[in-house]
């Protein structure tokens, strides 16, 4: 059996509260794990050409809000 195995096998004992109680946690941690990737990225310049065409875009109004892109395709 693999760790990973053995934790899912755990989770399938846990109450459910427990189970979302650890949802909640993995969502939260997940949610970290992005932050720490964009900040690495953002500090290695790799979004450089991202926010470079962002800000072309918004000097010339070639933006939407995003409510009419959503809701007004």
């Amino acid at each position: 059996m693999t760790p990973l195995s053995e934790i899912e096998a755990a989770i399938q004992k846990l109450p459910e509260e427990e189970v979302r109680h650890l949802a909640t946690w993995l969502e939260d941690y997940l949610n970290e794990l992005w932050d720490r990737q964009i900040e690495t990225d953002l500090a290695a310049g790799k979004l450089d050409a991202l926010i470079a065409q962002a800000e072309a875009d918004i000097a010339a109004n070639q933006v939407r809000e995003l409510d009419e892109i959503l809701y007004n395709p």
